[in-house]
């Protein structure tokens, strides 16, 4: 070989060895920021050394993938999906691959894909509850979606500022007209420079707790940043001989005592730079002022990161999260009971409120319901909101549903005492991952009748009365208003009778229920009352062409009929038929008069007595007189117009079949209202 060739190969081995070198360092470096929870920094890092690593090298691909997967799932980032794809493809060996790519993928909503990728995992880990509650969920997320509860959500636009997040409001007091909430708005204190410095967890601004009052007209004031919690650095600006205040300090999820005056807080302050996690502490507030925040120890192990405190009504107990050993996987829920003044009894609350995964961000209302989220029970994605009801020792857990929970994160819930109305966090619909403050409250649930009392012709009659009688004991009697309608409001699970009547008409009652609704509702039920002293038009009477015989399509009309005379027992009707003038009269006759039998053998079979029915067969003898009613629907009959063959021989051959029509028809007229009386 040419000792030139000789030179270019040895240097190239030596370039190969050199960035061999160089990319397991940075994987090394890129591990440490992952390993002290700097997920932010860590995911640049792997993403760079990924593209610098040959595509040989499938396991090395396959670890960096994965591990940029990682920190994109933490950090809630879509691009997750596609470090997950690149470690199945370069097959990295470890199945949780799968599950954490399918969480990604119901984060995002992307259900039926989810479920593949749980499948997947399942086939090695049958036994996996939350793999198990993933795929159930996903396979239930559509029919969760059309479930929603009465309460209604929105956003809570005085608290979210522009590219920031904005999480986890409290209530000060049970009165609701003081709140904290945590943000990582870039906004300055009023009373000093603070200099923002970027997390190398989520790589945005650190967080602070900000409050705001109502003022007397019920609304949220100028939101302040909650000073004197901690305490502050000095750095000399190399711009300037002006000292700028800083701190790497993160406060945030903060409950408070019932008087207002003691804030429990999570603070989290890195140790040369690196991330040793949270811990609660507490702040005592005097002269509008707060203390400098004391840590709270509740274990004696400092390793041990405690966070989202949640103090009860009496303050003798506290909910909070940890990672503590011994626990169920993840973080998990506890409460610490006060004895003389110590936190010394430490509770896991077990496996009914915490599984594999993480369960966080706990509040307890003063009933004694505990809220909390969750990514390892079934739900819709990332966080979901439950709340439990203890029984015993036992928890009772329940999704909070639509709209509460979306597929995103959905946390951090807070009451207004014991209103069913607050606040609750979540990043849904967040391209960029922000989380929003969203307002809640539960509507007076309204329950309603209301329709229109017309005569058989539409128009609407004016002196009418109804009663509404409920099992519950409501016997209400109302006159309707002058145009004809009525409105009424109900009680929920009550079965109603309605009873509607006017001088000069039939009767007319209507049968409902109230029962199962559990949202507010408005039944439109009008009303058409036939007069006693002319015939009524059945609507809906159908015979086969030529025949006496009954269709199907009758059947509705028929049973208006039976409920009608059921409503009014003291009547007898006459049941008369008719037909157009086509054929000859005689005919016409006999076959009106069998029709008008059949309408009485229905009636009869039905349970209407014989007595009270009258068939009667007119043929083509008592052609249609024009209402006002059939002359708005029909302009070119006039009034009062006889639809007698003479007239409608005038007509062209598309309105004589119109006038036709309306002489085959099916009536009753009431003969008699002492039925039985007497």
């Amino acid at each position: 070989m040419h000792s030139k060739h000789i030179i270019i190969f040895i240097v190239l081995i030596l370039a190969t060895i050199v960035q061999s070198c160089s990319i397991a360092s940075r994987i090394k470096r890129a591990d440490k920021k992952y390993n002290i929870g700097e997920y932010y920094t860590a995911a640049e890092m792997y993403r760079q050394t990924y593209k610098q690593i040959n595509n040989k090298d499938k396991d090395l691909r396959a670890h960096v993938a994965f591990q940029q997967g990682e920190c994109y799932r933490i950090l809630n980032s879509s691009k997750a999906n596609t470090a997950y794809k690149n470690a199945i493809r370069y097959n990295y060996p470890d199945s949780i691959v799968y599950i954490h790519y399918a969480q990604t993928l119901q984060y995002q909503g992307k259900y039926k894909e989810a479920i593949k990728q749980y499948e997947i995992y399942l086939e090695q880990h049958p036994n996996d509850y939350i793999a198990q509650a993933g795929k159930y969920a996903c396979l239930k997320a559509d029919e969760w979606k059309k479930t929603h509860s009465r309460y209604k959500v929105t956003p809570a636009k005085e608290f979210n500022a522009k590219r920031s997040s904005n999480l986890a409001p409290a209530f000060i007091t049970s009165s609701a007209d003081a709140i904290v909430f945590t943000s990582n708005r870039q906004e300055q204190s009023s009373s000093n420079k603070k200099k923002v410095r970027n997390s190398g967890v989520t790589g945005s601004p650190t967080f602070n707790l900000y409050s705001a009052r109502k003022n007397a007209a019920g609304q949220w004031e100028e939101i302040m940043l909650c000073e004197g919690l901690y305490d502050t650095e000095t750095e000399e600006s190399e711009e300037s001989t002006v000292q700028k205040q800083t701190s790497s300090v993160e406060l945030g999820v903060c409950s408070f005592s019932a008087d207002g005056k003691t804030m429990y807080l999570t603070y989290s302050k890195p140790i040369s730079g690196q991330d040793v996690g949270a811990k609660i502490y507490t702040s005592q507030r005097a002269s509008g002022e707060w203390s400098e925040a004391q840590e709270l120890r509740l274990f004696n192990d400092s390793s041990i990161t405690v966070a989202h405190p949640s103090i009860n009504m009496t303050g003798d107990t506290l909910f909070f999260v940890s990672d503590a050993p011994g626990g169920y996987g993840g973080k998990d829920i506890y409460m610490a009971i006060n004895n003389g003044g110590n936190w010394d009894e430490i509770i896991n609350l077990g496996p009914t409120i915490n599984t594999s995964d993480d369960e966080m961000f706990p509040y307890i209302r003063p009933d004694g319901r505990l809220y909390f989220s969750s990514k390892g029970h079934p739900g819709l994605g990332g966080l979901d909101l439950f709340y439990a009801i203890r029984q015993d020792t036992v928890w009772n857990v329940f999704n909070m549903g639509v709209p509460f929970n979306s597929s995103g994160d959905d946390f951090g819930i807070t009451f207004a005492g014991e209103q069913e109305e607050g606040f609750f966090s979540s990043n849904r619909g967040q391209k960029k991952g922000y989380d929003l403050i969203y307002s809640f409250h539960l509507p007076q649930m309204e329950l309603i009748i209301e329709g229109t009392i017309s005569d058989s012709e539409g128009q609407n009659l004016t002196e009418a009365s109804l009663r509404l009688i409920g099992n519950d004991g409501t016997n209400v009697k109302t006159q309707i208003r002058r145009d004809g309608t009525y409105r009424l409001k109900l009680n929920k699970d009550v079965h109603y009778a309605m009873l509607i009547n006017a001088r000069g008409f039939l009767n007319e009652k209507h049968l409902f229920t109230t029962e199962g609704l559990t949202d507010s509702y408005t039944y439109q039920q009008d009303f058409s009352l036939a007069p006693i002293s002319k015939p009524v038009k059945m609507e809906n009477i159908f015979f086969k062409f030529g025949s006496w015989e009954l269709t199907p399509d009758s059947e509705k009309g028929l049973n208006a009929l039976v409920k009608l005379l059921n409503d009014n027992p003291n009547i007898t009707i006459e049941l008369a038929a008719h037909t157009d003038m086509v054929g000859n009269n005689q005919a016409n006759q006999q076959l009106a008069l069998r029709r008008a039998q059949s309408v009485v053998n229905y009636l009869i079979k039905h349970g209407i007595e014989n007595k009270r029915l009258t068939p009667v067969g007119y043929g083509e003898e008592k052609p249609v007189v024009v209402t006002d009613a059939l002359h708005k629907q029909y302009p070119f009959l006039p009034k009062n117009q006889v639809l007698d063959e003479a007239f409608i021989l005038t007509l062209p051959e598309t309105q004589q079949e119109i006038c036709n029509s309306l002489n085959r028809r099916t009536e009753f007229r009431v003969l008699k209202t002492t039925y039985n009386l007497y």
